[in-house]
């Protein structure tokens, strides 16, 4: 299986490429994007530090995403993750927090009434749910906790408004910049999408002495430690190849050519 991890930062795709004990080959992507390879075991993880944001997080996914079907060697998966903001108490730092819903917070419009999503208006879409048999496996694996990851373009810096996020979003667990443009992206492709976060601040007034990023930097090195397992146990063997029929011949335009 091949799965396409993205981060926003080099310091995120280094974490992950640390649970790879064989080390990572660098492959150029078009517009000068660059994955890290690790194979050499039943599952690739092709990482991609794409940027911070939504919208450079779905056009680094779209990228590598189309050069992979190009290629004809498609991804099965896609993982948005890295460190992020958790809500207390469910995500304490240093936690592992699993999507069950990828959710634009704040794509939508200011009213008298307060905030309209952009579904309300009548456009397109806010959330994504990731298969949940999956991400009860991955959470399982890596210990980590389920429940809603919010995709924000400005970090919540107030007690004021991580209250408001929670009152929107019941089951809210996480707040980060880039899950909803992978997710986004990965839907356009038709191939299914993850998020994982590792919690590094509190979500609130920006204290950034009480911010723990080495700790889940370490902690999200040791949850990707964990997903080639969980993705086998959610997926079961993956099925055996159709023998070759021997009904056509060498030449024929609907076999490959091989070489002698």
């Amino acid at each position: 299986m091949r799965v396409l991890i993205v981060t926003a930062v080099a310091a995120e795709r280094d974490a992950v490429c640390a649970a790879a004990a064989d080390g990572a080959t660098e492959v150029l992507l078009p517009g000068g994007h660059r994955l890290h390879r690790a194979g050499g075991r039943p599952v690739t993880l092709d990482v991609l530090a794409a940027g911070v944001g939504p919208a450079a997080a779905a056009a680094g996914t779209a990228t590598a995403l189309t050069a992979a079907a190009l290629a004809g060697t498609p991804y099965g998966l896609v993982v948005s993750t890295g460190i992020g903001g958790g809500f207390a108490p469910g995500a304490p730092l240093g936690s592992v927090v699993v999507a069950d819903a990828i959710v634009a917070a704040d794509l939508g419009a200011e009213t008298a009434e307060g905030f309209t999503p952009v579904t309300e208006l009548g456009f397109g879409t806010v959330a994504h749910h990731p298969d949940p048999a999956l991400v009860s496996a991955v959470a399982a694996a890596a210990g980590g906790a389920t429940g809603t990851v919010i995709t924000v373009s400005t970090v919540t810096g107030s007690a004021d408004r991580a209250t408001e996020l929670a009152r929107r979003h019941p089951g809210v667990l996480a707040e980060a910049m880039e899950g909803f443009g992978v997710a986004e992206a990965a839907a356009a492709h038709g191939v299914p999408v993850l998020e994982l976060r590792t919690i590094s601040n509190p979500v609130g007034p920006r204290d950034r002495a009480a911010w723990r990023i080495g700790d889940a930097l370490a902690a999200l090195t040791g949850a990707f430690r964990t997903l080639p397992g969980a993705l086998a146990a959610a997926t079961g063997p993956a099925p055996e190849a159709p023998p070759r029929s021997t009904s056509l011949t060498r030449g024929d335009p609907h076999v490959p050519e091989e070489d002698p």
